[in-house]
C-alpha cells in the first residue's frame, strides 16, 4: 500500500501549473548534489594536473610514492601493482577521469555515465588509498561512492544538457505525429 508515499520523480503537471513547493523541491532535490560532486571532482582533477609534485614516479607528494605507501594496506594490492607499472600514466588517467566526471555532473551531460565514472573512481580509491582508514568513516572515498548512486539512478532531470536533449527529442517526436 502506498498511501502518502510518492512513487514518481517528476511532477504530473508538464506545463508547470498546479505544483506546490514539494513538487518543486522533489524535482530539484539532486541539483545540490550534482553541483557539489561536479565542482569537487573538477577541482580534484585540476589540482592533480597542476601539482608538479603529484605527477611524478617518486618524491614527496608523488602519485608513485602514494601508491607504494598504500599498497600493503589496500583491499586489492593487485590493483595498486597495476597502477605502479606506470604511476604517472595512472595519475593522469585519474585526474582526467575526475575532470570529465566533474564536468559531466556539473552541466548534466551524460549524467548517468558521468556518475558511474565517478562511482568507479571513488570505489577504486576507497579500495586502495582510503581502505586502511580506521574507523572506516574517516576515509572520504566511501561517502563519495555512495553520493554518486542517486545520480546513477536518476540522472539529471532539471537544469542539465540531458534534460534539454530529452525536451528537444520529445518536441520533435510530437511534431512528427
Amino acid at each position: 500500500m502506498t498511501h502518502g508515499m510518492r512513487s514518481d520523480t517528476y511532477s504530473p503537471y508538464p506545463d508547470g501549473g498546479g505544483r506546490d513547493w514539494r513538487d518543486t523541491a522533489t524535482r530539484y532535490a539532486l541539483l545540490p548534489l550534482r553541483i557539489f560532486l561536479g565542482v569537487t571532482f573538477i577541482y580534484a582533477g585540476l589540482d592533480k594536473l597542476t601539482d608538479s609534485a603529484f605527477m611524478k614516479d617518486g618524491g614527496a607528494g608523488s602519485i608513485g610514492d602514494t601508491m607504494r605507501a598504500v599498497r600493503d594496506s589496500s583491499a586489492i594490492p593487485a590493483l595498486v601493482d597495476l597502477a605502479l607499472k606506470n604511476p604517472v600514466g595512472f595519475g593522469y588517467a585519474i585526474a582526467l577521469g575526475e575532470l570529465a566526471v566533474g564536468i559531466g555532473a556539473l552541466v548534466g551531460l551524460l549524467t548517468r555515465l558521468a556518475a558511474l565514472g565517478g562511482a568507479l573512481i571513488s570505489l577504486s580509491l576507497w579500495l586502495t588509498v582510503s581502505w586502511s582508514a580506521e574507523p572506516y568513516y574517516y576515509g572520504n572515498d566511501l561517502p563519495y561512492l555512495m553520493a554518486w548512486i542517486p545520480l546513477i539512478l536518476a540522472g539529471a532531470p532539471v537544469l542539465s544538457l540531458d534534460a534539454a536533449w530529452r525536451r528537444r527529442r520529445r518536441e520533435r517526436a510530437e511534431g512528427l505525429t
